[in-house]
């Protein structure tokens, strides 16, 4: 009986869901189903880039979480940062999208008769958004205030003007 080498190839093991990000867009469809329903339109969707990179992020550091508002004179977005200051982040327009950019790093050192710890965290994220139409980019506003960065992104006079209903005569 003659014996012949085999080589044997190691199988890549298949990738792990992301459960998390299943449930998250599952629920969004959920949620845009019942909103079309109603007549309501998709502010979310107005704003939002790419849904489904909202959740990328390097590290640990989740990307915020981001409150989209809108009423007669502008468009309102609040994002949650806590413990991020001015100089971690980065705000700006590139061509028809609002980038807002932050980077946070942590350390924790304690220090005890027996041990030494030193802990650090580093993480960094993007959140993009397209600028609807009417937005007066030149007078947009940004604050930091408590963890929370507000930005106003004022709508211009003629994207202010009240609608005007139009009347259906009936032909009979």
């Amino acid at each position: 009986m003659a014996s012949t080498p085999v080589e044997v190839k190691k199988a890549t093991p298949a990738p792990v869901p992301d459960v998390w990000r299943s449930f998250r867009s599952e629920m969004d469809r959920a949620f845009d189903r019942l909103s079309t329903s109603f007549g309501v339109p998709l502010l979310r969707r107005m704003f939002d880039l790419d849904p489904a990179a909202r959740f990328e992020s390097s590290f640990t550091f989740p990307s915020p979480a981001i409150d989209v508002s809108e009423d007669e004179r502008a468009y309102k977005i609040a994002a949650e940062l806590p413990g991020l200051e001015a100089k971690d982040l980065d705000v700006s327009i590139v061509g028809d999208t609002l980038v807002i950019k932050g980077e946070k790093q942590q350390e924790k050192e304690q220090k005890d008769k027996s041990y030494h710890v030193t802990e650090r965290a580093y993480g960094s994220f993007q959140r993009a958004f397209a600028l609807p139409d009417g937005v007066a980019r030149d007078k947009i506003a940004a604050d930091l205030s408590k963890g929370v960065l507000t930005l106003i992104l004022p709508k211009t006079a003629e994207a202010q003007k009240p609608t005007k209903k139009i009347e259906i005569k009936a032909s009979t």
